[in-house]
């Protein structure tokens, strides 16, 4: 069983570009690229922001709190952690790139 050949030159030439931001045709490469990066900053401000809000209060409750001493082992905590820090980081980075295509949005007048 073969690809056909003009679905393989598509899947070939889709494969050799470098982005993984595919920008609709009326806004150009570069606003686009910008907008990723931009986004990605701001997710990683906001996961570091997080992990360190997250992990002072589940550190200070393992120690403290005897349901989290019992339950809690190293495993639990890092979940804990992480998970904040890793929505934290998709959250912001969607508004922020959301907030960046809406301010660069060309609307024309009907």
């Amino acid at each position: 069983m073969r690809i056909p050949s003009e679905a393989r030159d598509i899947w070939a030439n889709a494969t050799r570009k470098n982005s993984v931001v595919i920008p609709s045709p009326a806004e150009d490469h570069k606003t686009a690229k910008e907008c990723v990066q931009e986004g990605v900053r701001a997710g990683l401000k906001a996961a570091a922001i997080a992990c360190f809000a997250s992990a002072v209060p589940t550190l200070v409750a393992v120690r403290t709190i005897p349901w989290a001493k019992a339950n809690l082992n190293y495993t639990g905590q890092a979940l804990v952690i992480s998970g904040v820090s890793i929505a934290a980081y998709f959250i912001t980075v969607d508004k922020t790139i959301l907030e960046c295509a809406r301010r660069n949005a060309q609307y024309k007048r009907a």
